[in-house]
């Protein structure tokens, strides 16, 4: 069984079994998202915007985009064509061909990778949907799969360097987060600033906006200001610049079907074996060093957690929240975020998992 591993910039990841690459700061937006092929020939962009006038006698497909890189998330509902597979025979176990949409087996999702041929199922894929629900993580790299090391682009659902494809089917259940950057962190829309008032737009109203047109744009307003989403750049652009979007799965750990539920091990009984490191919590201090949390008794500065504490609760949920005492001060850790909040002022820093 493959074990699982993620890590900061300052680290060598060359002996992980998996391995996490976060986001840069920067703002280029050099990425271009290429289109699927089916034997040579690519979606009509016309069809896919719903006005393609050349019908039956269009050199290009009439499919949905979408459908073809796994990632539709209208699934059976949706209006376009999409392309069909059929369950191979027992014997070919995670194995399929062509006649059913492309929805998942029961699981709230599933990974897999395609090498000309068949897609197959990527063992403990729950490592990377809970990679991809962090939108700070721009990528994850797989080692030890019958391909050799793996490199999975989130952002533009690709494999780098091979001649493979990546897919995340969907059970057509996903609740899908928006968030942009703000002061180079990634920030949900709709959650509450730093006074408690919460955002003007809601992460929801974004993605239904989407929904309905996912080449389109999303525009709202701060007083006198007009800001636009542009769904296809991924920006938010406004008068004064312009701000990274990334659009994330809400991460659901439990699977729907006991049978897979009982063939998928959880995210924290993998973490748990990992023979290779020992993760370690750190908060940014003021002067910018890096301090580990230590549990503390009976000194000037009285900690709750440990290290230790922390990365337990990580385990049991990666995407979620921790709260501590400091003296009398209560703070909540966000393992999204990878933040640190005083719940009493609302100061913030940074946090990091550092593999030692």
């Amino acid at each position: 069984m493959a074990t699982a591993r993620s890590f900061s910039e300052e680290e060598n990841p060359s002996d992980c079994e998996f391995d996490a690459s976060e986001e840069s700061d920067s703002d280029d937006n050099t990425d271009e998202e290429s289109d699927p092929q089916v034997n040579g020939r690519e979606p009509c962009k016309f069809y896919n915007k719903g006005r393609c006038r050349d019908g039956t006698n269009c050199q290009y497909l009439h499919m949905c985009k979408y459908a073809l890189k796994g990632n539709c998330h209208y699934g059976s509902r949706c209006k376009l064509n999409h392309p069909r597979e059929r369950r191979a025979s027992s014997g070919a176990r995670h194995r399929s061909t062509s006649t059913e949409p492309k929805l998942t087996d029961g699981r709230f999702y599933q990974w897999q990778l395609n090498t000309g041929n068949n897609w197959l199922d990527i063992e403990n894929d729950h490592i990377i949907e809970a990679q991809y629900s962090l939108p700070h993580t721009k990528s994850i790299k797989l080692y030890n799969t019958q391909y050799g090391a793996v490199s999975i682009d989130f952002k533009r659902l690709k494999v780098y360097g091979k001649n493979l494809r990546v897919r995340r089917l969907d059970d057509g259940n996903t609740e899908w987060i928006w968030f942009c950057t703000l002061r180079r962190k990634w920030k949900k829309y709709g959650d509450k600033d730093s006074k408690g008032n919460p955002g003007p737009v809601k992460s929801s109203d974004v993605e239904n906006k989407f929904q309905s047109n996912p080449t389109g744009s999303y525009t709202f307003n701060i007083g006198a200001e007009t800001f636009e989403i542009k769904f296809k750049d991924m920006r938010q652009v406004g008068q004064n610049g312009k701000r990274k979007v990334t659009r994330r799965p809400l991460y659901r750990q439990k699977q729907v079907a006991a049978a897979a539920a009982a063939r998928v091990s959880t995210l924290a009984s993998v973490l748990q074996n990992i023979p290779l490191s020992n993760p370690q919590w750190q908060f940014e201090g003021k002067n910018g060093a890096w301090y580990i949390f230590k549990h503390r008794r009976g000194t000037s500065t009285e900690c709750s957690v440990s290290s230790d504490d922390i990365e337990r609760k990580y385990q049991q949920d990666p995407t979620g929240t921790m709260r501590f005492n400091v003296n009398t001060q209560s703070y909540e850790l966000n393992f999204q975020a990878m933040t640190q909040t005083n719940l009493q002022n609302r100061s913030s820093r940074t946090i990091r998992r550092v593999l030692v």
